[in-house]
C-alpha cells in the first residue's frame, strides 16, 4: 500500500512537471517601435492593416499585438512579434524584405514620401514567472512598464515580482499579461524588465497604483527586498499607456 501511495505521488509529480514544461515559453519576442513621419501615422496603419500583418504571417512571424500611446504627439506605433528562435527571425525578415508583394505595397504607400522616420527593435524573452495571458479582454487600456535596475539588482527585482508584486497587482485590480527581459546585453539583458498590465481605464490604472503603493504589504515587501539586496533596486521606471489598434490580434 505504501509503495502504491508513493508511486501515485511520483506519477502526479511527473505529470505536473510535463505540464509545466509544456507551458514554458521559449519563443523569441521582438518589440518594435516605429515613429511615423509627421502626419503619416494613419497611412502607416493602413499599410499594416491591408498588407504588412498578412505578409508577416506568410513568412512565419506571429503578430502578437499592435498599440498606439494614448498621448501620441510623436506618432508612434508599438508592436510585438514572436518567432521560434533568432534564426527563424532572421530568415523571416530576409524573406519578407525580398517579397515582391511587400516591395510593391511599400512603394505604393510611399508614393508621397516615406512613412517611418525611426525604427527601434528590442529582442525579449519571457521570465520564468511570466504569465502568458495574451488574449483579448475587451475595451481595456494596456500599460507598458519598463524598469532599469541598479547594477546587479535584476535578480532581486525578478524575485520580488515572482514572489510578491504580481500577487499584489492582482489584489489591486491589475491584470498581469506578460513579463520579459531583453536577450542582448547591449539592450539591457542584465538590468531591464519589460512587462504589460491592463486596466479598465487610465484613471483606473492611476487609482490602482495609488492604492498599491499605499498598501502596507507592499511597503513591507519593498523594504525587505531592498534590505536583502543591500540597496535600492530600481534606478529608472517608464510607464506608457497604450490602446490596441483596430487590426491588433489582441485588444
Amino acid at each position: 500500500m505504501i509503495v502504491k501511495h508513493y508511486s501515485l505521488i511520483f506519477l502526479l509529480f511527473l505529470a505536473c512537471s510535463v505540464f509545466v514544461a509544456a507551458q514554458k515559453d521559449n519563443r523569441l519576442y521582438e518589440m518594435r517601435i516605429y515613429t511615423a513621419e509627421k502626419g503619416r501615422l494613419n497611412d502607416l496603419h493602413k499599410r499594416f492593416r491591408e498588407h504588412t500583418t498578412k505578409l508577416f504571417v506568410k513568412h512565419g512571424m506571429t503578430n502578437v499585438g499592435y498599440w498606439v500611446p494614448l498621448d501620441n504627439p510623436d506618432e508612434k506605433l508599438y508592436y510585438v512579434l514572436s518567432y521560434p528562435n533568432l534564426a527563424a527571425h532572421d530568415a523571416a525578415w530576409e524573406a519578407f524584405r525580398a517579397d515582391t508583394a511587400w516591395i510593391g505595397a511599400k512603394n505604393r504607400s510611399e508614393a508621397n514620401g516615406k512613412l517611418v522616420s525611426k525604427v527601434e527593435s528590442i529582442y525579449l524573452k519571457t521570465t520564468d514567472y511570466s504569465p502568458l495571458d495574451l488574449k483579448s479582454d475587451g475595451n481595456r487600456i494596456w500599460e507598458l512598464r519598463i524598469y532599469t535596475t541598479n547594477e546587479g539588482m535584476l535578480s532581486h527585482l525578478n524575485n520580488r515580482f515572482k514572489n510578491h508584486t504580481m500577487k499584489l497587482f492582482k489584489n489591486h485590480g491589475m491584470r498581469n499579461i506578460i513579463y520579459w527581459t531583453p536577450t542582448e546585453e547591449k539592450q539591457g539583458a542584465k538590468n531591464m524588465l519589460y512587462y504589460f498590465l491592463t486596466h479598465p481605464s487610465a484613471d483606473a490604472a492611476k487609482e490602482a497604483f495609488r492604492t498599491f503603493v499605499e498598501d502596507p504589504k507592499w511597503k513591507e515587501v519593498a523594504a525587505n527586498s531592498e534590505k536583502v539586496a543591500g540597496g535600492k533596486i530600481i534606478a529608472k521606471l517608464e510607464s506608457i499607456y497604450l490602446f490596441p489598434t483596430d487590426y491588433s490580434p489582441i485588444k
